[in-house]
């Protein structure tokens, strides 16, 4: 607007600060660096995440999941993560309102949970199911990384040992092209994703892979089948049965990473079967989330975190 108006443009934005907006004038102006509360947003199915809004700064974010990110979607940005603060400020809320609240969805950590239990004793938590796939697929990755590094490492003393035979050293290319390094750099994407949607050459790709390293075989199938109970049941008894068979076959497989996953799902079994209620998901919040960080990147950054949230308020609050 500057350049179009032939004005300087950040004369013009402290212009807009201070005269042209009603920034100066925010009822919430006093507290904005700490929090930001919209009371009358809050709704019976509402979602909390964090987020992180300038040089690695947290933030907890409690949305609307009905307004679906447009107007009405922010309910609260309170400054970090500890449970007993952001549940003081949510506490200014009505207690009549947060009772209201039936289902909130979240990630598994404890200080969320905590946060949850304390403003909202009647609502159902749920576990977000993107958390919980996310923690199989870092185990999986896991193997691949481990076992690429003892490749680069085998290279690397194949390369030393041609110096001294003074020999010129060819890599070993396997049926696909790729030399083992290249092999486990690049199956990374193909794992994420089920064998249906591979492409020819990632097919060929997993089969090498598959053949030269069955133990990534292995938690490749136990990833998809824990995606593949997700995606099809509807029932949470019946989900309950699945997770259990999927849990005892996560023992006799013997990965220690899988192993961590399966206890943390026990730990958080409850709340992990209440998604099969509704098929509730945190997607609203990453959403909500994806659009901060959209809005961060708009202005290179944030160099006044109360003005910012101003701006962010006047969208979605």
């Amino acid at each position: 607007m500057g350049k179009y108006f032939n004005v300087n443009g950040k004369r013009l934005e402290e212009q807009y600060v201070c005269h042209l907006s009603d920034f100066l004038d925010w009822e919430q102006l006093a507290h904005a660096s700490d929090w930001v509360l919209f009371k009358d947003n809050i709704g019976e199915y509402i979602s909390i995440d964090e987020t992180s809004l300038s040089q690695g700064e947290l933030y907890t974010v409690v949305t609307n999941k009905e307004a679906k990110c447009k107007k009405g979607a922010l309910i609260a940005m309170i400054k970090g993560t500890d449970s007993d603060y952001v549940s003081s400020v949510l506490k200014a809320i009505s207690k009549t309102k947060r009772n209201k609240v039936k289902e909130v969805t979240l990630d598994m950590a404890a200080s969320m949970q905590k946060i949850v239990r304390s403003c909202f004793p009647k609502a159902k938590q749920v576990t977000d199911r993107f958390h919980v796939q996310k923690l199989a697929y870092d185990a999986l990755q896991e193997i691949r990384i481990k076992h690429r590094w003892e490749a680069i490492d085998m290279e690397n003393k194949e390369i030393e040992l041609s110096k001294e035979l003074g020999k010129a050293f060819t890599p070993h290319r396997l049926e696909n092209g790729d030399t083992l390094k290249q092999l486990l750099a690049r199956s990374r994407y193909l794992l994420f994703k089920p064998e249906s949607k591979w492409t020819p050459t990632q097919a060929h790709r997993a089969e090498v892979l598959f053949k030269h390293y069955p133990d990534i075989k292995k938690a490749y199938q136990l990833c998809m089948e824990l995606g593949s109970i997700y995606h099809h049941t509807k029932q949470k008894g019946i989900a309950f049965t699945l997770l259990a068979r999927w849990y005892d076959k996560v023992e006799k497989a013997g990965f220690k990473a899988f192993n961590t996953i399966a206890r943390t799902i026990q730990l958080n079994y409850q709340t992990i079967l209440n998604y099969f209620d509704n098929r509730s998901t945190n997607a609203s919040a990453e959403a909500f989330n994806a659009k901060i960080k959209a809005f961060r990147a708009q202005f290179r950054g944030v160099r006044n975190i109360p003005f910012f949230l101003y701006r962010l308020s006047k969208i979605y609050a």
